[in-house]
């Protein structure tokens, strides 16, 4: 992990937009009817139907999705009571860690004010503003009685995160550590290192899981919590000890299961974590230095089961693994608290995927083969997608279910779903596509078998219910990477292209393809030769119905394999060319693309085919195509090159299909701004209409576009494909740098692809 330099920080939050956050219009704004709507005149009729029921908020404004981060900055971080102000950077990046991973919208109030009445009453004055509080960075013991209060007096969920963040992630931590370790939470010595806002609400919480409050010692910065001390406030007498034999941490840590710091760095030393019971449990949290290392706590046993606050090492306590997601379970639920039931939920969510199969994209974030429960994974990465759907959907039911929610949820799939569009891992779009495919599932044959995201790819497919996939490759090398990368192969046919079993397929498969090129100046030994390659053999398995599709392209140059398919597979006898198509889903809508990886030059004849291949697939995929075929000018502005070729092409188009809503050429501006293109040109055959379908005038142009529109794009928008258009048959390509999702989601549409041509015949 790179080191985080002072420079690198203050370069990160001036450059640009100073600071982490802004403040987005989420409806039209602009013509002067968006505006009156916005604003005056027409804002006045929701004012009044909120003033005659103030549930009515969470119907016309962001109150139901708005959290205010609120802290006084007397207990920022690691560095104390630095004041309100200075403390504003950590509450600009809770909020936005709350958008990124919850898609919850913040605002960061930062109150001067250091009297825990006072701030009391300026919270309760701006709440009417915000669907749930998140109290933040404030100095116990102070922080308590302000949480109470707050909790108390208002009617929507307030949670001070320092003390239940951590307390929720570290029980969930504790309970796996625990069953690692084959220990009960009722049986473990505890001992925690610290007794401020974090220590006090984690062992509170352990208590609520099973712990003995006899069985756990406690100390500050003077020494054991013990109680013939009398300098203790409300929280630390309840966790006295009545032990007097102990008054140090190196005394209280002998013998003891579980350590647990909220301190300050290098207290833990080898020799306490040595003094420990057998299989001892460490959560060194003080940040950034840790009570003990993980390299020191690793060296002083091999037994050991620890977690820290840092990223940079196996197990890390983060609070981002439970605030956004409890939130905004509660908030789905227009809930009037964040109560124990809803806390415990999400502990015991957050324990249970710990124990689930890892997805593709966490191991690749942390440059993982296969994350698996145990010592070095008991709590899930921060970066997993399924926190989203199992931590949100717990709290909600446990909130409907205690009765703080005054919103029921009936249909929980399609919670989940709404969940998982929401932050944008799976769209409506793709669900469609899966749950299609899964209605009758084809034999796809996999090109690149020992390649490690094809060979993913085609069990998860499996595992999805998409398609029964038939993998080519070694089977012994194939074999040895599923077993490297934990996959279970069992079910999937492999095939040795090469292996001598193959040999009377391979000269039947030759046999077929010189008869079909046999004016093309092919001969049988030559034949013979192409099927020991894997694009060659596979597409005959795909024309000969051994199989119904083909995946390809991690290792293959599409020149390559764009001549093979045309020997193989052939191109549609309605047409003279194929192509390709890139899906873009975003929050604008779905787009679709056309040709971005095939022809490299069209010339008019080529690109009427492009648009003609673009308006069906636009169809095969349920949407009506609208279609605008781009260049540099505008309808005839300029007579020679490129413009012209796609002039005479729009004017083939129109003529032999006049009901088809298409035109051209045009600049980009024209075509995605409808106002602007009706306004300037009323005369098109798109006036009034959105375009969704683009057709470039040649490869450069599309390729290059598409690639910058993904790499520009924001959080939430997909891309699918390419989709291959014209091919007799389901031959699909990948890119070499496509992911496992990418793969899984090309193998949807040619299963789906597969069963129309079958539809057909």
């Amino acid at each position: 992990m790179t080191k985080i330099t002072k420079e690198m920080a203050l370069n990160y939050h001036c450059q640009g937009k100073p600071g982490k956050i802004e403040v987005v219009p989420t409806k039209p704004y602009s013509t002067q009817q968006d505006l009156s709507l916005a604003y005056s005149p027409g804002v006045a009729e929701p004012c009044l139907e909120i003033e005659k029921n103030p549930q009515d908020a969470y119907k016309y404004t962001a109150k139901g999705n708005l959290v205010a981060v609120i802290s006084n900055g007397t207990a920022v971080l690691g560095l104390g009571d630095i004041g309100a102000l200075a403390g504003k950077p950590v509450m600009e990046g809770k909020g936005l860690l709350f958008k990124i991973y919850a898609g919850i919208d913040v605002f960061d109030i930062e109150v001067n004010e250091k009297d825990p009445e006072k701030f009391i009453q300026a919270v309760k004055a701006i709440a009417p503003t915000f669907g749930g509080i998140n109290l933040e960075d404030i100095k116990a013991p102070e922080c308590f009685e302000i949480e109470r209060r707050l909790k108390e007096e208002l009617d929507i969920p307030v949670m001070h995160d320092d003390q239940h963040g951590t307390a929720i992630i570290s029980s969930a931590g504790l309970i796996n550590a625990l069953e690692v370790a084959g220990k009960k939470i009722e049986d473990v010595k505890i001992v925690v290192n610290g007794a401020g806002a974090s220590a006090v609400s984690c062992t509170k919480l352990y208590v609520s899981l099973g712990a003995r409050l006899e069985n756990i010692v406690m100390l500050d910065s003077k020494g054991v919590i013990s109680k013939d001390r009398t300098d203790l406030n409300e929280q630390k007498r309840y966790f006295a000890t009545s032990r007097t034999d102990i008054h140090t941490l190196e005394e209280a840590i002998k013998g003891a299961d579980v350590f647990l710091g909220l301190s300050r760095g290098n207290v833990l030393s080898r020799d306490m974590v040595r003094s420990m019971a057998p299989s001892p449990i460490v959560f060194a949290l003080a940040n950034p230095v840790p009570e003990i290392s993980y390299e020191d706590a690793i060296a002083s046993r091999p037994d050991v089961l620890i977690a820290t606050g840092r990223s940079d090492y196996p197990n890390q306590i983060n609070n981002v693994i439970g605030f956004p997601y409890i939130f905004r379970g509660a908030l789905d639920t227009s809930a009037t608290a964040i109560n124990e039931e809803m806390k415990l939920a999400a502990v015991r969510a957050i324990a249970n995927l710990a124990k689930q199969p890892v997805p593709d994209a966490v191991n690749e974030a942390y440059h993982e083969h296969r994350l698996t429960f145990g010592p070095k994974y008991f709590i899930p990465k921060p970066v997993d997608p399924r926190l989203i759907t199992e931590v949100s959907m717990a709290v909600a039911k446990a909130a409907i279910e205690s009765g703080v929610a005054r919103k029921t949820i009936s249909n929980w799939d399609e919670y989940k779903q709404k969940l998982k569009e929401l932050m944008g891992y799976e769209s409506k779009l793709t669900r469609q596509l899966h749950a299609l495919a899964k209605r009758s599932p084809q034999r796809v044959v996999f090109a690149e078998g020992t390649h490690p995201n094809m060979l993913k790819a085609a069990v998860e497919a499996k595992a999805e219910g998409i398609c029964y996939p038939i993998i080519l490759g070694n089977e012994e090398r194939i074999q040895n990477l599923a077993n490297e990368l934990d996959l279970n192969l069992e079910g999937i046919e492999i095939v040795n292209l090469r292996h001598d079993r193959e040999t009377e397929r391979r000269e039947r498969y030759a046999k077929i393809l010189t008869e079909k090129n046999q004016r093309a100046g092919y001969t049988l030994d030559e034949a013979i030769d192409k099927m020991y390659e894997r694009n060659y053999f596979g597409m005959m398995m795909v024309e000969t119905g051994e199989a119904d599709a083909f995946i390809t392209g991690l290792y293959t140059k599409y020149s390559n394999t764009i001549k093979v398919a045309k020997e193989v597979i052939g191109i549609q006898p309605e047409y003279n060319h194929f192509g390709t198509m890139h899906i873009l889903n975003s929050k604008k809508g779905t787009f679709f693309l056309a040709d971005t990886l095939i022809n490299r030059h069209p010339d008019t004849e080529t690109l009427i085919d492009v648009a003609r291949l673009a308006a069906d697939k636009v169809h095969f995929f349920n949407h009506e195509p609208v279609i605008a075929m781009l260049s540099y000018s505008n309808f005839g502005s300029d007579q020679i090159g490129s413009p012209a070729t796609v002039h005479k092409a729009i004017e083939y188009m129109q003529a032999q299909y006049p009901e088809l809503p298409i035109d051209g050429e045009m600049q980009v501006k024209f075509a995605m701004n409808n106002k602007l293109r009706d306004q300037k040109y009323p005369f098109t055959r798109l006036t009034g209409k959105e375009v969704n379908t683009l057709v470039f005038p040649n490869l450069s142009s599309a390729n290059a576009s598409y690639q910058m529109l993904q790499t520009m794009s924001e959080e939430g928008t997909e891309f699918i494909g390419p989709i291959q258009m014209g091919l007799n048959k389901p031959i699909h390509f990948t890119d070499f740098e496509s992911s496992v999702r990418d793969i899984v989601n090309i193998t949807a549409v040619a299963v789906i692809d597969a069963m129309v041509n079958k539809n057909k015949k």
